[in-house]
């Protein structure tokens, strides 16, 4: 992503953004390439994001045809049948996306991604997925770590009010800034008003203002960071008798919901209302696997999240906005990313983020 400077069309195009996050930023922004899989609603709410923020290109993978449920959410895909054409959902949306920022690349990748070799991989910054298997999961991002380049790893769940981002970067090193007002307190304050001799004019308490300001610019220090992150395959195994007690019940219930699935060999999205009692038993049996008691993942909670396993487009909004400055943060190597699950549930408007590794765990 070094190197290549911006051109006067995208100077003047991202003008504004630069003006927040620098040009260093935009031009790391305008040398990223991103894949994405799975065009749910926030998904695709993340894409018109990035494509927005002006990314270098943007490559997305999805074959399903157009659905009753997919257009709850998707607001990229038209109401009108005869418009689709036999087109995958990918198709419709890439069409969709490019009319966002004609200086980005959007492409669609068919096929099923969990089969492409790691140089399939190589050719991409950071990889998003979305609604897909646990196994899924683990598999690209296990090649993503195989990769000769470090490639930022991101899932995304929905389900009705609910949701849920998972983040590995890897060996991550970023820089912030950090204030040293204390120093300049110890540089300019005094003690006593005579030490100062006469008293000032209103032109030398201007001067000495002015000065002072320069001084706390030049103590703003750029502080390097570094994060060692986890798998999703390591993050799911931590033990959660491990776990802190105030850990977020979404994560519980989230888990419980995937292993059902996996038992019942069922789709992604695929568990309903009507499952709830296997469900519940199966909650049960996994507290009593790992000593923690059942009152972690409300029975209220469970039927919720199958009650309703489609999107809701308010929820969508912030999950996608979320996961696009995330992804921002981690090509522009600037601000603390999120480390390394976030949880949204709209019922108390609460965003929380959770470190679930072993070495946050202490085992």
């Amino acid at each position: 992503m070094d190197g290549e400077e911006l051109t006067e069309q995208e100077t003047a195009l991202y003008d504004r953004q630069i003006r927040v996050w620098g040009v260093d930023a935009q031009r790391r922004l305008s040398k990223a390439h991103i894949l994405v899989s799975g065009m749910k609603g926030t998904v695709v709410e993340f894409c018109k994001n990035i494509v927005l923020a002006g990314i270098g290109s943007l490559t997305i993978n999805d074959d399903r045809p157009v659905t009753e449920e997919v257009l709850s959410a998707n607001f990229l895909i038209p109401p009108v049948e005869s418009l689709y054409g036999g087109k995958s959902l990918a198709e419709l949306c890439c069409d969709a996306l490019k009319e966002f920022n004609p200086m980005v690349r959007v492409s669609v990748e068919r096929g099923d991604l969990s089969s492409f070799d790691g140089e399939f991989y190589d050719k991409f910054d950071v990889v998003v997925l979305s609604c897909c298997s646990v196994a899924y999961k683990k598999l690209v991002n296990e090649k993503c770590r195989k990769s000769s380049k470090r490639i930022a790893f991101y899932t995304v769940n929905c389900r009705d009010s609910c949701g849920e981002i998972f983040v590995d970067l890897q060996n991550y090193t970023y820089s912030k800034q950090t204030k040293q007002k204390n120093q300049l307190k110890d540089m300019i304050e005094v003690d006593d008003p005579e030490d100062l001799g006469d008293p000032l004019t209103a032109e030398e308490r201007g001067e000495v203002h002015s000065s002072a300001l320069n001084i706390t610019k030049k103590l703003d220090e750029t502080t390097e960071c570094r994060l060692q992150y986890p798998s999703f395959e390591e993050a799911i195994a931590v033990p959660w008798k491990s776990l802190p007690r105030r850990v977020c019940k979404l994560y519980f219930a989230m888990r419980v919901i995937e292993r059902y699935e996996i038992v019942e060999g069922r789709k992604t999205g695929e568990t309903l209302v009507a499952d709830l009692s296997g469900v519940l038993k199966l909650k049960q049996e996994i507290c009593e696997a790992h000593s923690l008691s059942e009152s972690h993942i409300p029975d209220s909670l469970l039927k919720r999240l199958v009650t309703s396993t489609r999107e809701f487009p308010p929820v969508c909004a912030i999950l996608g906005g979320i996961l696009g400055q995330e992804v921002i943060k981690a090509i522009s190597g600037k601000g603390d990313p999120l480390k390394n699950f976030f949880f949204f549930d709209a019922m108390d408007g609460k965003g929380i983020i959770e470190d679930i590794s072993h070495a946050n765990t202490g085992t």
